[in-house]
């Protein structure tokens, strides 16, 4: 058959055509020749006679045809282009079925004895988050006492936590990601048992609110660790709804310290004293109480493994193997199956992109230099990880994650912190409309020997009286004269003396000192043995009823913990989200018409009860939604952020509590309906295989 791309035109037999540059004087040929010999210097062409070899011109370039070294060049790229597209294709299709094989494991696997061993761990180390939120609220009515503390210090402390809290989000969130979930939250929790048992024993203010930052940021980290770690143990259709058991644990926590708290800090007698230097009252025994799921968190977790799914993303595939070789027997040996044989011989790992650290060699540098490499490394690496959740393909999705998480926290924090100081604020109400008013009185020679309570002296005048050994309980004397006067061994709570002319007084063993007395005339007084410093007052400060407030709320999230685990699944998370923040918004609504102590109390529960599904779905469609290597880190920034609409809200709702209702409603009401209706933006991911 003739060649079509053979020359039609007759060749006289005998005769060849040189091929091209073939006997001429010509070197050059066509780019398929593989060399080309340097031109000698009378070879060149008379037009670039005579210039430099950086101007030298190809003769060919006059006829329109390119350079041997220009075709070879783009022919070069040319293959590193395809080798480039293939090692890409290559890639990618090892990301697609890693997740694939990955789901095919788990199923293979079960869901058994190892799930339940390993949900319990990570359920106390959630559990030791509820409680951390909690603790302040609780010792804060003895702390402020026990260490005089103004309202600024008071609310310095509680929005430090939520400080140390988030910033233990971002830290933990992005390490988990490239040392390893088991490392980072035995890490985490072992710096929040640290810092909560030294704060215990903190006698200044100053270094109370360090260590309770610590602590902060210790169990931080524990909120994105714990749901990234169990749902790379579960296989699709089982991560909606064991995840949900797993928030139970948090509202544990939340009754743990609830009712520690209330059996624990009223008994004064719970504690010691080293001298008037060292005092260990019974709101510091509560905080160490409160270190007790924490402690069996951390040792639960060192008989734990490490998740092989992020092994496999960090290809070390033998360990990942052994993990879920043991994690199969384990399972189907508990349901009487033992002789079940693991059938996966190998897993596809993808090639990791970047190396995970510098390895130094030991004789290279210091070891300080060493340290230094490593760590500066992978700091970079982690930030790298979090800017990459701008990329195009996560970027809205990751917006609207945000804003929802923003919402949803604004509103449930803020409203926690509003339910029990408006529950004080109405017992405040109440006890002072009982307050007794006594007008010009004058009282000569009178031994005062019983408490006083909730009163009022306006104008009085007080002359050779003697108040001794008795207790004085919001009272306060206005415009009144004290003239040689007799005070001793008084102990006062909220106890004033306003525009008040005192003279020839004497006072012993008192706590009546100069933040007592306000604009007072003070004439020829004596102060004997003063009680310096602030002096707890337990029947006062621990009113049983803000414990029960607590408790109740806690207790409350209980159905809709259930409700959420039950129809996670069937519904989807979008419809959960949605449905949930919707009814939170309208239980918010009505909180316009509580007027009285129980109507606050009961609206708390049913809001806490409603919106705790939304949680529940929220933190499921954030593990589901990001990738393997961007999970932690993508849940440790939204974690952040929610911890940061937290202060925020505990700021504004504090203020609020004595001036207006309307405000912290509106602003609560207006949160969820926005983030329940952007909610419905989100792809639903309930069968999404974990990428």
């Amino acid at each position: 058959m003739d060649d079509p791309y053979q020359n039609n035109m007759t060749q006289p037999q005998g005769e060849a055509y040189p091929n091209y540059g073939e006997g001429t004087g010509q070197a050059d040929g066509y780019g398929y020749q593989a060399d080309y010999p340097q031109q000698d210097e009378d070879a060149r062409s008379d037009a670039t006679e005579g210039a430099d070899d950086d101007e030298a011109m190809y003769e060919g370039e006059y006829q329109g045809v390119p350079h041997p070294d220009e075709i070879k060049a783009a022919r070069r790229a040319a293959r590193a282009e395809a080798r480039r597209k293939a090692k890409e294709a290559e890639l990618e299709a090892e990301e697609e079925q890693l997740p694939e094989q990955y789901e095919t494991i788990m199923e293979e696997c079960g869901h058994g004895r190892f799930q339940w061993q390993l949900f319990t761990v990570l359920g106390l180390a959630l559990m030791s988050d509820g409680v951390e939120c909690f603790v302040v609220g609780f010792v804060l009515p003895s702390a402020e006492k026990d260490m005089c503390l103004s309202n600024a210090d008071k609310g310095m402390l509680g929005l430090l936590v939520y400080v140390g809290m988030m910033i233990g989000a971002l830290v933990w969130g992005g390490l988990a990601d490239k040392l390893g979930r088991r490392q980072c939250l035995l890490y985490a929790l072992t710096i929040n048992c640290i810092f909560s048992f030294l704060s215990s024993f903190a006698q200044g203010y100053g270094f109370f609110l360090f260590f309770r930052l610590c602590a902060g940021i210790g169990i931080g980290g524990s909120v994105p660790i714990v749901y990234t770690y169990f749902s790379e143990f579960l296989q699709m259709d089982k991560r909606g709804e064991h995840l949900s058991w797993l928030c139970m644990f948090w509202m544990c926590g939340g009754l743990y310290a609830s009712f520690t708290a209330w059996g624990i800090i009223p008994h004064y007698g719970w504690g010691f004293s080293m001298g008037t230097e060292f005092q260990f009252h019974s709101w510091r025994v509560f905080v160490l109480v409160t270190l007790l799921p924490s402690l069996a968190a951390l040792a639960g977790l060192f008989f734990m493994p490490e998740s092989p799914r992020y092994l496999l993303e960090n290809a070390r595939h033998d360990e990942a193997w052994m993990i879920l070789r043991n994690m199969h027997d384990a399972n189907w040996r508990a349901k009487g199956e033992p002789e079940r044989v693991f059938t996966v011989q190998t897993i596809k790992t993808p090639q990791t992109q970047d190396d995970e650290f510098i390895e130094i060699q030991s004789d290279t540098g210091t070891a300080f230099q060493r340290f230094t490499v490593r760590h500066v490394t992978l700091v970079k690496q982690v930030i790298k990880n979090i800017m990459s959740l701008a990329a195009p393909e996560l970027r809205l999705t990751g917006l609207f994650l945000a804003i929802i998480w923003f919402t949803l926290s604004f509103s449930y924090t803020g409203l926690s912190v509003w339910f029990p100081d408006m529950v004080k604020m109405m017992q405040f109400e109440e006890y002072e409309s009982k307050t007794k008013v006594f007008h010009r009185e004058k009282v000569e020679k009178f031994h005062f020997n019983f408490t006083l309570a909730n009163q009022l002296h306006k104008e009085g005048e007080y002359i050779h009286d003697r108040f001794s050994n008795i207790e004085l309980k919001s009272v306060k004397f206005e415009d009144s004269l004290f003239e040689n006067c007799y005070f001793e061994d008084i102990r006062s709570t909220a106890t004033y003396f306003e525009n008040c002319t005192i003279k020839n007084t004497v006072f012993y063993n008192t706590d009546l000192w100069k933040e007592k007395f306000i604009d007072c005339r003070m004439e020829n007084n004596t102060f004997l043995h003063p009680k310096k410093g602030c002096h707890l007052n337990f029947q006062e400060e621990n009113d049983i009823l803000i414990y029960m407030v607590s408790f109740l709320g806690s207790l409350a999230v209980l159905p809709g913990n259930i409700v959420s685990a039950l129809f996670m699944d069937k519904f989807g998370r979008i419809k959960v989200i949605g449905a949930s923040m919707l009814a939170s918004a309208g239980c918010s609504f009505f909180l316009f018409v509580c007027f009285n102590q129980g109507s606050v109390i009961f609206f708390q529960c049913i809001f806490f009860a409603v919106s705790v599904a939304a949680w529940n779905a929220v933190e499921v469609i954030t593990v589901e939604i990001f990738p393997s290597a961007k999970r932690c880190t993508a849940f440790g920034v939204l974690s952040g952020i929610g911890k940061f609409a937290a202060i925020i809200s505990s700021f504004i709702f504090g203020k609020f509590v004595y001036i207006t209702r309307i405000i912290p409603i509106i602003l609560s009401f207006c949160a969820l309906v926005c983030g329940g209706l952007l909610s419905q933006k989100l792809p639903e991911t309930r069968e999404y295989i974990l990428q």
